[in-house]
């Protein structure tokens, strides 16, 4: 606690969410920085990869007791999704905390795990942990990640991180429970080809495209209904309508 009876993880959050690491501008370089002087400050180990001019990967690392052990790698992001100010309470970059809440874009996508990953290592700190523990803080997740950890994956840095294990973001959790997702972020994408005549606002024109396509979106809503009873968590189903 520090001398205002505040968590210290509640502090380094609220200094985060100040910021302003939204699209299309993010302030890397103050992320950077304040990664650099947060980290070093606990004692830990700090690398930057710069794949992209402007776009840093910072690298937090806690060694363990047997470096030729594979490393556990906790990654999270550091960018964030742009803000419509006028729909918000509180200024999104000014980590307001309000009735024990708080207020600021990316407090859950995902500046929280970012320092929660931070606070867990300096909790750790005299634990004789034998694998090394390396905290990944990537750029432009929001935007695809192309000039992110899609690059970040290939330099001398990473493999020298000697990774056996990484978890990345899940759903952020209101509780004291936390969900573990295995593969959540793998895509598998298809094409489904419907023919058939256009319809028309002044026919009842019979069998088109688009009945013949709701019939398939029906189905995937009702086997997506049937997983979320089976396993009572639910999954995406993205679904694109290509008039051409």
């Amino acid at each position: 606690m520090d001398n205002n009876g505040e968590h210290q993880a509640v502090t380094l959050l609220r200094q985060y969410l100040r910021i302003n690491t939204s699209h299309p501008s993010p302030d890397y370089l103050a992320a950077r920085a304040w990664l650099e002087e947060t980290a070093g400050g606990m004692g830990l180990q700090v690398a930057v990869e710069e794949c992209v001019e402007g776009k840093p990967t910072v690298v937090v690392t806690r060694p363990g007791l047997h470096p030729s052990l594979p490393s556990i790698l906790l990654n999270s992001h550091t960018d964030v999704v742009p803000v419509s100010e006028e729909h918000w309470s509180q200024a999104p970059f000014g980590g307001a905390k309000v009735d024990g809440k708080l207020y600021g874009r990316g407090a859950q996508d995902m500046k929280c795990v970012g320092v929660q990953y931070l606070a867990a290592l300096h909790a750790l700190r005299d634990a004789p942990l034998p694998r090394t523990i390396h905290l990944g803080f990537n750029p432009d997740e929001e935007i695809g990640g192309h000039d992110g950890l899609a690059k970040f994956v290939h330099t001398d840095l990473f493999k020298s991180l000697n990774v056996g294990f990484g978890m990345d973001e899940g759903l952020a959790s209101p509780t004291e429970e936390v969900d573990l997702f295995y593969g959540e972020r793998n895509e598998f994408w298809f094409e489904v080809h419907i023919p058939g005549p256009p319809g028309h606002g002044s026919r009842f024109v019979e069998d088109t495209a688009a009945e013949k396509a709701r019939r398939v979106i029906d189905r995937m809503s009702d086997y997506r209904s049937r997983w979320l009873r089976y396993v009572g968590k639910p999954f995406r189903v993205f679904i694109f309508c290509l008039n051409r």
